[in-house]
């Protein structure tokens, strides 16, 4: 096999695999912001544990043992059946040899009819075997499935930020499906050739011990040839499982992003670079069904010189008067259906290395830890908006500070503004306010509780957020607004919709409020998702008011009137603001201004202009910039 064309450079292959599964990621890193990918979580290029994974699967099963053991029952019956039946066929052969020349018996009668029922059942028996099969592998995969969804809503969002998203939906697609077909086609078929085997050599031995050791003389040859070639396959599943997530992942980063491709007429760059990914996944396809298509025909090969080295045997046995025609006849039934499990072992082999390897990369993703988790004393707390930072340290990657000795204290009712440049730590500040990401260092405290002791669940459902990239569903417009506060009726929703002054755009809408929005929103404008999005917040009336750049895709008309809809909606609440445009913060409680991580400016508007600052030349850049434009 080795010597076979793609088979020789199986280390190089391994090496290549490894760094091309790490591409994804860098390529991410630099186009893209993102790190990690496909490879970030897989270093080699095999199962790591093939034992402990399929133990773990085959624990899926424990909820059906009843079920199951029906399934096995009917398998025992198959295989006692199908056994049986080589043996009918002798005797029905023998009693008509008996009378040669001269009217069939009754015996000959009575044992076809006996072979004839016995075929019947059998063929009944493996259809109920493979409807249980199917029944229960479906069961497994759909809790199996259920369960890898649930655990990704509650990983944190570092979680997402170092993977593709289309390596998860690989998982959660492709992985899961290979599980489910090799479930449902193979193991039926596995635990029915392991029986047909085990009660095929009782009846072999019972029948003619000797005819027996010459039957399976073929078999130590296919075991070993099975177990070679499953070794040598697990690897390439696995890269194969690795590599369609990498192609995945790609093919969704480019289509969302099509209209950049586009306008920087990047179209060939990037037919290349999938190409790339295409030609290692085919490469690594073409080594996994390679292994798989020769299993089959070279055990057939062996099992085919076996039957002639049995046919050579018994017909000398028969000259002999060691054996008759009957059982000769038998044994060449045997040794055909002998040969048959066997093979189908070593095809079922083959695909259980792949239903392993994506097995595993399902399990990786339910053995993760969400970084940002509750304790078990956590509590359920209704909130003022009281919001204290004090010396907060925060860092995305080690050693590489993101905000340092942050401190800030916003009380019930106030508005607190961000400002600063870009990467300044606006956004960051916002992401630990929501518990997106635990600090590192010092503390967050709401309502005099550490943010760490109050519930995910508890502390979000009391946030409104509007973040700068606006995310809207496949669903009606009402639905998408109604994600907000699920119990909120149809006339809520209009109110919320007239506050935010989305109201008018929606009416002209084909069918208003029940217009289907395509994915992400894009048969909305930027402006309208984000007006939506404003919507939502305000139906969530919440006690912590979150805006990052709310309006930064409205024209100044409307975002005027959000503005007074804005005021309205933080009267008594706590507001965070973040805003690119200074002269929407004015009237802020409180400006902070923030470079390099480090708040270095506080106060009112008019204060932080009179003390010639940073925010200052801030405003005065901006103002110039204004007046330039008008």
């Amino acid at each position: 096999i080795r010597k076979l064309p793609g088979f020789g450079k199986i280390d190089k292959l391994k090496a290549e695999d490894l760094r091309d599964a790490k591409e994804p990621a860098q390529n991410n890193a630099g186009r893209r912001g993102h790190g990690g990918g496909p490879g970030a979580s897989f270093a080699g290029g095999r199962a790591k544990n093939t034992k402990k994974t399929l133990k773990r699967l085959i624990g899926y099963f424990k909820d059906y043992k009843t079920i199951l053991i029906a399934a096995i029952v009917a398998v025992v019956i198959t295989a006692i059946l199908s056994s049986a039946t080589p043996m009918l066929m002798g005797r029905v052969v023998n009693s008509a040899n008996e009378h040669v020349g001269g009217s069939l018996p009754k015996v000959f009668f009575t044992t076809l009819s006996i072979f004839i029922v016995t075929v019947i059942l059998m063929s009944l028996f493996q259809a109920a075997t493979g409807w249980i099969f199917a029944g229960i592998s479906q069961k497994v995969v759909y809790h199996l499935r259920q369960k890898l969804f649930s655990k990704i809503q509650l990983l944190s969002l570092k979680f997402f930020d170092s993977r593709e998203k289309g390596d998860l939906m690989s998982r959660l697609t492709n992985d899961v499906e290979t599980i489910t077909n090799v479930l449902s086609n193979s193991v039926s078929q596995l635990v029915a050739s392991s029986f047909s085997l085990l009660v095929m050599l009782g009846f072999m031995f019972a029948y003619n011990w000797k005819l027996a050791l010459i039957a399976l003389v073929p078999v130590p040859l296919s075991i070993l040839l099975t177990k070679y070639v499953a070794a040598m396959s697990r690897k390439f599943f696995y890269q194969r499982s690795k590599a369609l997530g990498s192609v995945n992942g790609f093919i969704e980063e480019v289509v969302t992003g099509q209209h950049v491709v586009s306008v920087f007429c990047q179209e060939d760059e990037e037919k290349e670079r999938f190409s790339k990914r295409n030609k290692r996944f085919k490469e690594i396809s073409i080594r996994a069904q390679a292994l798989t298509g020769i299993m089959m025909p070279t055990i057939n090969m062996i099992n085919n010189i076996g039957f002639a080295l049995l046919a050579a045997a018994g017909a000398w046995f028969v000259l002999k008067g060691w054996a008759d025609v009957g059982q000769l006849l038998a044994f060449f039934m045997y040794a055909r259906n002998f040969g048959r499990p066997i093979a189908q072992l070593g095809q079922i082999f083959a695909q259980v290395q792949s239903a392993l390897a994506g097995a595993e990369r399902v399990f990786e993703i339910i053995d993760e830890v969400p970084e940002v988790q509750d304790k078990e004393d956590a509590k359920d707390v209704d909130l003022n908006g009281h919001v204290v930072f004090k010396d907060v340290d925060f860092s995305y990657v080690p050693n590489v500070p993101v905000l340092k000795h942050v401190s800030l204290d916003a009380r019930p009712g106030e508005m607190i503004a961000l400002v600063g440049p870009t990467g300044a730590g606006k956004t960051t500040i916002i992401n630990l306010l929501t518990r997106f990401y635990d600090i590192q260092s010092g503390s967050i405290t709401l309502d005099g509780y550490d943010i760490k002791d109050l519930k995910k669940d508890s502390l979000r459902g009391q946030l409104g957020i509007v973040l700068q990239d606006t995310y809207l569903f496949a669903e009606s417009v009402e639905d998408n607004i109604r994600y907000g506060r699920l119990d909120a009726s149809d006339a809520d929703i209009k109110r919320a919709a007239k506050m935010a002054y989305s109201d008018q755009f929606i009416h002209r809408l084909p069918e208003g409020y029940q217009t289907m929005l395509s994915e992400e929103g894009g048969n909305l404008s930027q402006g309208q998702r984000q007006l939506l999005a404003i919507t939502r917040a305000m139906l969530a009336d919440p006690a912590i008011l979150i805006l990052d750049e709310a309006t930064s895709s409205v024209d100044t008309r409307t975002e005027a009137h959000i503005q007074k809809a804005m005021l309205e909606l933080m009267k008594g609440r706590t507001s965070f603001v973040i805003a690119h445009r200074l002269s929407t913060i004015q009237s802020a409680d409180q400006i902070l201004v923030i470079k390099d991580g480090e708040i270095v400016e506080s106060g009112k508007h008019d204060e932080l202009l009179g003390s010639k600052g940073y925010y200052h030349d801030l405003y005065q850049s901006q103002f110039a910039y204004e007046e330039q434009l008008a």
